[in-house]
């Protein structure tokens, strides 16, 4: 018996921070979505199409920066106007205190996962890891890392805005999917790997 009520409805605004960064991805801020889609295009275009060397690009653009920036600073020595306005050129330590937490969040629950796998034998964990990997690879031989990104970041201002606009009928659609998804998952576990030999807790123990 399945519940007539609807699924209540998921701010996705909240889901993705409810700052400024969500605003842009649901396209509320739209000159910022437009910036950063006109960017990520352009520096594709540049790389992808038009063949420029990403190092090059760099270098020349820091150095007509710097260059820009020179100038700037003495003539407006020489005329008494204002120096360029550049803000504080430094990263405060709680930001770096912020990365570094999040890094070892990460780098701890790979490293749990590589432990399960190695040590704690466990299959499932191995298979699901194993068809992740093979899964990246055949993405990987089709498309170039930087082709990857611009799909990124194409799907990034997009994917939330339709999922928004139209969230209930994708989650139906999302449900039925993970009802199939899990009705399959059972018979491989029930057919497949509950039938493969596993250490027993006495032999993990031992290890």
């Amino acid at each position: 018996m399945g519940d007539s009520n609807p699924t209540p409805r998921i701010s996705v605004h909240q889901a993705l921070g409810g700052g400024p960064v969500a605003d842009v991805l649901l396209w509320r801020k739209y000159c910022g979505g437009v910036v950063i889609l006109a960017s990520a295009t352009t520096l594709w275009y540049l790389f992808e199409i038009a063949g420029y060397n990403f190092l090059s690009f760099v270098a020349n653009v820091l150095l007509l920066l710097v260059v820009i920036l020179f100038f700037w600073a003495k003539s407006a020595s020489l005329l008494n106007r204002p120096l360029p306005p550049l803000p504080n050129l430094e990263i405060s330590e709680k930001t770096v205190g912020k990365v570094a937490d999040e890094l070892q969040v990460w780098i701890n629950y790979a490293l749990s996962i590589a432990h399960d796998i190695a040590i704690g034998r466990n299959l499932k964990l191995f298979l699901k890891v194993a068809f992740g990997l093979w899964l990246v690879s055949c993405i990987g031989s089709l498309l170039n890392f930087l082709t990857l990104i611009y799909i990124g970041v194409i799907l990034s201002l997009s994917v939330p805005v339709i999922y928004d606009k139209y969230q209930h009928h994708i989650d139906e659609k999302l449900s039925v999917t993970h009802r199939i998804i899990q009705t399959q998952y059972r018979k491989i576990d029930e057919t497949v790997l509950r039938k493969l030999p596993l250490p027993s807790n006495k032999e993990k123990k031992m290890q």
